[in-house]
C-alpha cells in the first residue's frame, strides 16, 4: 500500500516492509505518519511473520518534523485537559508499540540519522541492523521535551539505567560502532550491504518454526520481570505446548 503521507506498507508473503518515505526531509515524522503506522498493524495479513522498518534515502529518520511544533496535533497538547493530552500521546505511542506484538519479529534497518522519534522507532523493533554511517540520538531533551514514544524502557533494558540516563539527558550522537558495542544494535554492516544483511536475517528467522519463535519471544520478553522460579515455570509450560503441538 502506498501513501502520500510519508509512510508505505508493502506485503510480500510472510514479510511486511514499512518504509518511511519523506527522503527530502530525512524522513522526519509527523502525527499523520504515526496514525498510518498505528493502522498498519491492523492491515497485516495473518501469514506475516517478520516486519522490516526502513527509511528511504540517506537517513532512517531525523525525528520529529520541526514544522509540527508550529501548531496542530502536537502543540495543541498544552491547551487540552491533562487526561485528553495523555490520551492523544497514547495514540501517538500506538504507532510504535505495535512493533512489540508477540506474533511478529520486527527488524529496523537503520542508515544515516535515527534521531529522537527515529531512534525510538528503531528501539521499538526487536532487532536492529545498522549501516556503518548510522548515528543515533535521543534528542528530545534539546527541545525541552522527554522521550514519550515507548523508548525509555527498551533503552534501559538494552544499555542499563546509567548509560540510558546519559544518552537521554545529553542528547548526544552515538556512532554505529559504539551502538553495537553497548548493545543497541545486533550488527553493523557497510551501508551498501544493509539491504542484503536485513534480507539474510529475515530469512534466518523465517527458517525457524513459527510457533517456537513466538514462544521464545514471549519467554525472553517477560524474563526480566520474572523470578528464576517463575521463568523456569514459564519455560516448562511453553515446552509442554510445543511437545503437544509437535508430537501430540
Amino acid at each position: 500500500m502506498n501513501s502520500d503521507s510519508g509512510v508505505r506498507l508493502e506485503n510480500d508473503g510472510p514479510v511486511a516492509t514499512v518504509t518511511l518515505c519523506r527522503p527530502d526531509v530525512l524522513n522526519a515524522q509527523t502525527p499523520d505518519m504515526w496514525r498510518l503506522l498505528r493502522n498498519f498493524s491492523r492491515e497485516l495479513t495473518g501469514d506475516v511473520r517478520v516486519v522490516v522498518v526502513r527509511g528511504e534515502g540517506r537517513a532512517f529518520s531525523a525525528g520529529l518534523d520541526r514544522a509540527v511544533l508550529g501548531g496542530g496535533d502536537f502543540t495543541d497538547l498544552a491547551a487540552l485537559p491533562d487526561d485528553e493530552a495523555a490520551d492523544r500521546i497514547a495514540g501517538f505511542q500506538e504507532a510504535f508499540t505495535w512493533l512489540r506484538r508477540p506474533d511478529l519479529i520486527t527488524i529496523a534497518a537503520v542508515q544515516g540519522h535515527a534521531i529522537g522519534a527515529g531512534f525510538q522507532l528503531a528501539l521499538a523493533c526487536d532487532l536492529r541492523i545498522l549501516a556503518d554511517d548510522a548515528k543515533l540520538s535521543m534528542a528530545e531533551v534539546t527541545l525541552g521535551l522527554v522521550p514519550d514514544l515507548g523508548g525509555t524502557k527498551r533503552l534501559v533494558e538494552l544499555v542499563g539505567y546509567a548509560r540510558a540516563l546519559e544518552i537521554c539527558v545529553t542528547g548526544r550522537r552515538i556512532a554505529a560502532s559504539e551502538a553495537v558495542a553497548m548493545g543497541l544494535a545486533n550488527i553493523v554492516v557497510p551501508a551498501a550491504e544493509l539491504t542484503s544483511a536485513t534480507a539474510d536475517l529475515t530469512a534466518a528467522v523465517l527458517a525457524s518454526n513459527r510457533d517456537a519463535v513466538i514462544e521464545i519471544k514471549a519467554l525472553l520478553a517477560a524474563a526480566a520481570d520474572r523470578s528464576y522460579a517463575d521463568a523456569d515455570r514459564a519455560e516448562r509450560e511453553a515446552q509442554v505446548r510445543r511437545a503437544e503441538d509437535l508430537f501430540g
